[in-house]
């Protein structure tokens, strides 16, 4: 029987199948903690190795050694570990990608690029990452995540979201209020005035069109309360439902899974996509009837992605579903 990915011929650029909740760590302590959460969850959530925030002043090429180490190590059994390196105004962006690309370039999950001012920035970045790419004998694209979360950045937006390899753009919601240097109350910064606040809310917006405009995953900013679960999970829901965003950061352990639980699709749907698919390869395809509804290769697109989505999101698949599709 033919697989979705052969049968499903393209009808345009997808969004790409990732995780919804991106798990920030600095130290090797924490992104060693977050491979054993990975290990206990399974591969329902990405992690990031910090080369910005994460490396102590002076020991930056140490700690871009050490997430090398660590990103080819059998402690990341999933390969779901990208890095964030230092910022484009910053003396160690070049060496960051000096050691990381050649050193880890074939499992990085993707690098992302922090407090850029404008397109020019992320493009001088993007092309130096390619040349060492192609200078390291690497052939794959490695993914690009950029952070908006300046003015410039925000500017530029539609354009950034041309750029290649580009796979997700994250809002920064703490630098982009900062920005705004008093204008935007601190109290901004956490819900309910996050989502209120009209220029956050314009900007919040203006990220997710130009990224799922794009093909791009809209990434949303973080939960500044960490222990407080449900205030991540409520986050996340409202980012998913009123403002299209498909991912979230996550900066402490228990909001991993508030995030996946709060952006995963819905399980009716998830089951009905499950028994479409399966009934559709059945039919080689062609047109079926279920539940009194005609559907086709265009609504079989819809639940393949539904369902592959559901599948990163930690759901328990039909046996038959995971036989045919996932093995």
């Amino acid at each position: 029987m033919t697989h979705p990915n052969k049968a499903l011929f393209d009808s345009g650029k997808s969004l790409p199948i990732i995780p919804t909740c991106e798990h920030f760590a600095g130290s090797e302590k924490l992104i060693l903690k977050a491979m054993g959460m990975q290990e206990k969850l399974g591969p329902i959530f990405d992690i990031t190795c910090d080369c910005e925030d994460g490396a102590q002043t002076g020991q930056e090429v140490e700690h871009a050694n050490m997430i090398v180490r660590v990103v080819n190590s059998d402690t990341n059994k999933y390969a779901m570990a990208g890095c964030r390196i230092h910022d484009h105004a910053n003396e160690h962006w070049r060496a960051d990608v000096d050691i990381l690309v050649p050193g880890a370039g074939e499992k990085l999950a993707y690098i992302t690029l922090p407090k850029s001012h404008c397109y020019e920035d992320i493009k001088t970045q993007i092309e130096y990452i390619q040349a060492k790419c192609k200078e390291a004998g690497i052939k794959r694209e490695i993914p690009i995540h950029v952070l908006v979360e300046t003015h410039g950045a925000l500017r530029d937006v539609e354009k950034i979201a041309t750029l290649p390899w580009m796979q997700v753009l994250d809002f920064g919601l703490m630098d982009f209020v900062s920005g705004y240097q008093g204008a935007i109350h601190a109290s901004n910064m956490r819900s309910p005035g996050q989502f209120e606040h009209k220029l956050i809310s314009a900007a919040k917006t203006k990220v997710a069109q130009a990224a799922i405009a794009n093909h791009i995953i809209p990434c949303h900013n973080v939960t500044l309360d960490l222990k407080n679960p449900y205030q991540t999970f409520k986050d996340a829901e409202i980012a998913r439902n009123s403002f299209g965003f498909m991912r979230m950061w996550s900066i402490y352990p228990t909001q991993i899974q508030a995030i996946v639980d709060a952006m995963k699709p819905e399980f009716n749907e998830v089951q009905d996509a499950q028994n479409i698919l399966l009934a559709a390869q059945d039919a080689q395809w062609g047109p079926i009837q279920y539940d009194g509804e005609l559907h086709d290769r265009a609504t079989y697109r819809y639940f393949w992605e539904l369902v592959q989505r559901a599948n990163f999101s930690g759901f328990k698949l039909q046996e038959e579903v995971q036989k045919r599709f996932f093995s």
